[in-house]
C-alpha cells in the first residue's frame, strides 16, 4: 500500500486548505474520511469472502478425501465379510459331513438356555418400607380427588 509520512500528510493537508479554502475544508475532510471508511470495509468484505471461498474448497477437499476412505474401508470389510462367510460355510458343512450323529440337523447350544429366577419382583417397589410409610404418612397410593372426597364424607344417616 502507499506509504504517506507525517510530511507528505502535512503537504496535502496545506495544499487543500489552499485549493478548497478553510470553511469546505472540515465537510471535504469528513466526507473523504467516511469515503475511505467504506472503502476499507469493502476490501475487508472481499477479503473474508476470499478466505470463506479458500475454507469452503478446503473444506469440499477434505470431504471427497474422506468419502474416498469410507468407499475403501467399506470394500475392504465387505471383502472381509464375504470370506468369513465362506470359511463359516466350508467350515460348518464339513462339521456336518464328519459328524454322523447330526446329519444335518443344527448344532445345539453348549451353553444352558438362561431363566428367569422366580422372584416375587412386584412386590418389591422401593427400598422404603411399607410400615415406615404408614407411620409417617407418605401416600403409597394415589387417589383422584373425588375418591378422596368420598372417602373422608361422612356417612348419610338414614332419616
Amino acid at each position: 500500500m502507499i506509504d504517506f509520512g507525517f510530511d507528505k500528510l502535512a503537504l496535502i493537508g496545506a495544499v487543500a486548505l489552499i485549493v478548497i479554502g478553510p470553511q469546505k475544508l472540515p465537510k471535504v475532510a469528513r466526507t473523504v474520511g467516511h469515503l475511505f471508511g467504506k472503502a476499507q470495509r469493502y476490501v475487508a468484505d472481499v477479503k473474508a469472502e476470499v478466505n470463506r471461498s479458500i475454507e469452503l474448497d478446503e473444506l469440499k477437499k477434505m470431504k471427497t478425501d474422506f468419502e474416498d476412505a469410507a468407499r475403501g474401508m467399506q470394500s475392504e470389510v465387505q471383502a472381509a465379510a464375504g470370506s468369513l462367510q465362506s470359511s463359516w460355510s466350508e467350515a460348518s458343512a464339513t462339521l456336518n459331513a464328519a459328524d454322523p450323529m447330526t446329519l444335518g440337523e443344527p448344532l445345539t447350544p453348549l451353553a444352558p438356555v438362561y431363566t428367569r429366577p422366580n422372584k416375587k419382583w412386584r412386590l418389591k417397589r422401593g427400598s422404603v418400607p411399607q410400615w415406615y410409610k404408614h407411620r409417617h404418612g407418605v401416600r403409597a397410593k394415589a387417589q383422584s380427588g373425588a375418591a378422596r372426597v368420598a372417602r373422608f364424607r361422612p356417612p348419610r344417616s338414614i332419616a
